[in-house]
């Protein structure tokens, strides 16, 4: 299946020590290089997102909303 242009789906298995490694592609797509620091978002219904560098006010008001599509 071909994804639509500008989505992605990687794998990542977690160790033992609850560590993952972010895919090459996924950290040539978005710019990641080693001694950045990412912000986790989660959600027990929803799951867990990793927001992109600068789209952090978007996703704080998605994440913490009340309700389940209200965003500020």
């Amino acid at each position: 299946m071909q994804a639509p242009k500008g989505k992605y789906a990687w794998t990542a298995t977690v160790g033992e020590k609850g560590q993952i490694v972010i895919p090459k592609q996924a950290r040539e797509v978005f710019d990641i290089h080693p001694g950045d620091t990412l912000l986790l978002l989660g959600d027990e219904e929803r799951g867990i997102a990793i927001p992109n560098k600068g789209s952090f006010e978007e996703f704080f008001a998605v994440a913490f909303s009340e309700k389940e599509g209200e965003t500020k």
